[in-house]
């Protein structure tokens, strides 16, 4: 209960803070506060996950550090559901998503985007001994698992699925061992990644396709604008001093900052 009260204190106060200094851009509000509110999960490996001392790491965590730094600020990690991080950042709850977030039209409708900074792939999966499932064209009429409003989730609507919200990859892989749904869409990375931790898991890849560029979501407004010239600054450096790529092929095994 005590969790939940100052979780909730803490939401009145950002909301407050944001409010306050609503007039002023949001990179001036950010360099005054001395930090980067980002949001995050914390539960999806390798992007942003918890390592075995209980720190939260990953790609996005290092990559969203290096961020603040080149702001001048200290980065303040929030781990928040998924459902929770687009809505926290377009209410002004949180500067930035840092969670593998991918570029789709719908949602450049309500958030600017950064420069891509990684260009993933997404896997179909199904139980070891599905025989049924080849395809995206395979999903009309089964039944897969995602986070709610994911992309990967609206995929596999559009193929025709019906889809189980979770929360974390874990309890989609065991859904589908559970044979309780058929499927899932996932990212590559975050599947190869759950099969070396489980080598004895009972699901299997059968089709690769191109996902989306993934960027950083932030509000839209010219009250932004300044903000995001200096992310798409510190990500054109950070390609070029390879940075991106060694993140990349430290936390995924390859390098994933070139366009499929």
């Amino acid at each position: 209960m005590k969790k939940i009260i100052m979780a909730a204190l803490l939401s009145i106060c950002l909301v407050s803070l944001f409010a306050a200094g609503a007039k002023e851009d949001s990179l001036t509000t950010i360099k005054q506060r001395g930090t980067l509110i980002i949001a995050t999960e914390g539960n999806w490996t390798p992007w942003t996950y918890h390592d075995a001392s209980d720190t939260l790491t990953g790609f996005d965590v290092e990559l969203g550090a290096l961020l603040a730094q080149s702001l001048g600020v200290k980065p303040e990690f929030h781990e928040v559901p998924w459902e929770s991080i687009l809505v926290g950042v377009e209410q002004s709850v949180f500067d930035i998503a840092c969670n593998g977030v991918g570029y789709t039209e719908d949602r450049a409708q309500k958030f600017s985007f950064s420069d891509p900074y990684l260009y993933t792939e997404a896997v179909l999966v199904v139980r070891g001994d599905n025989t049924s499932i080849h395809t995206l064209a395979d999903l009309k009429g089964r039944k897969t698992s995602n986070s709610p409003n994911s992309t990967y989730a609206q995929l596999a609507e559009s193929y025709g699925a019906t889809v189980d919200y979770v929360d974390t990859l874990g309890e989609t892989m065991m859904m589908i061992e559970q044979g309780r749904v058929d499927a899932t869409i996932n990212a590559k990375g975050s599947v190869d990644s759950y099969l070396e931790e489980h080598p004895d898991a009972n699901i299997k890849i059968v089709q690769t396709v191109a996902g989306e560029p993934v960027c950083y979501p932030i509000r839209k407004g010219e009250q932004t604008e300044a903000l995001l010239s200096a992310i798409n600054a510190f990500l054109s450096q950070a390609r070029a001093d390879g940075t991106l790529s060694n993140l990349s092929i430290k936390y995924f095994g390859t390098d994933l900052t070139k366009a499929n």
